[in-house]
């Protein structure tokens, strides 16, 4: 059986250094392109395999990424907010063009997930979705950020909080929902979703929505905000509140997708 070619026979045919060699059959921006499309040639002609382990423990670097969900009510056995679902696809592509393994798992909130993945080495780094109640889940981002993990979560962006987040505009999100109900005729908007900083994001939806009203010469009426998160049922449970309640209102802002969909089922947008 022949001997197994090495990094050691590319550098002998190549005419370079064997690190040139790890360089290039890393993708190492230091060396220039004739040199490593001369040395991928050689080793594809040799059949050479980078050892991704050892290469992995000379680094001190997996390769690999964590995406950790992160424990939703959901009217299913899977826990997860299918809105994370259709980030799934793009995440995986990224991470594939960065030549990065994607390792996903479903955490519960009170897990030590650090200690798990970057600390235990299984990962470079984490990409956070999901976090529920955000003045418990703070207290987790510190413990990172303490440990020096390197992570990056989707929420609510906001002013002095731990680490990296990236999300969308949700106070001009919320200005511009209730700003097309506004320009609808809708004049008693009830708004139906957590309005403190337990849920920033919903919160600056909130106010979003009461900045359009106020603009409009009116205001934010407290009897119309009902809490509620991100569950279908909690939508629907929300609604026939606000319909208990007996009060005027012709709009319905929704917070959420899931909060929305049960609106439609709970009755009409509108109480007399």
């Amino acid at each position: 059986m022949p001997a197994k070619s090495t990094s050691i026979d590319i550098a002998y045919l190549a005419g370079v250094s064997q690190s040139t060699v790890s360089r290039a059959l890393r993708g190492s921006p230091t060396v220039n392109e004739e040199t490593r499309k001369r040395i991928e040639e050689i080793a594809h002609k040799l059949n050479y395999t980078v050892d991704k382990n050892a290469s992995n423990l000379r680094s001190q670097h997996s390769n690999t990424i964590a995406l950790l969900f992160f424990e939703d009510p959901t009217p299913d056995d899977s826990l997860i907010n299918p809105f994370f679902l259709s980030m799934l696809g793009h995440i995986i592509r990224i991470c594939a063009q960065r030549g990065y393994d994607l390792l996903i798992s479903f955490q519960e909130p009170t897990s030590n997930w650090h200690v798990t993945y970057e600390d235990s080495k299984k990962a470079d780094g984490l990409i956070l979705l999901g976090y529920g109640d955000y003045v418990e889940y703070r207290a987790r981002l510190e413990q990172l950020v303490a440990h020096g993990t390197h992570f990056v979560r989707w929420g609510a962006v906001m002013e002095g909080q731990p680490g990296i987040s990236i999300g969308c505009d949700n106070f001009q999100g919320g200005y511009d929902a209730a700003k097309h109900l506004l320009n609808l005729g809708r004049r008693r908007l009830a708004f139906l979703g957590d309005a403190s900083n337990h849920y920033p994001e919903f919160f600056e939806r909130y106010r979003g929505f009461a900045a359009a009203i106020e603009e409009a010469g009116g205001v934010a009426l407290p009897q119309l905000q009902i809490d509620a998160f991100t569950t279908e049922e909690s939508g629907y449970l929300a609604a026939r509140k606000l319909l208990g309640r007996n009060e005027l209102f012709d709009g319905i802002f929704a917070a959420s997708d899931l909060i929305e969909l049960d609106n439609l089922l709970a009755g009409p947008c509108w109480n007399s």
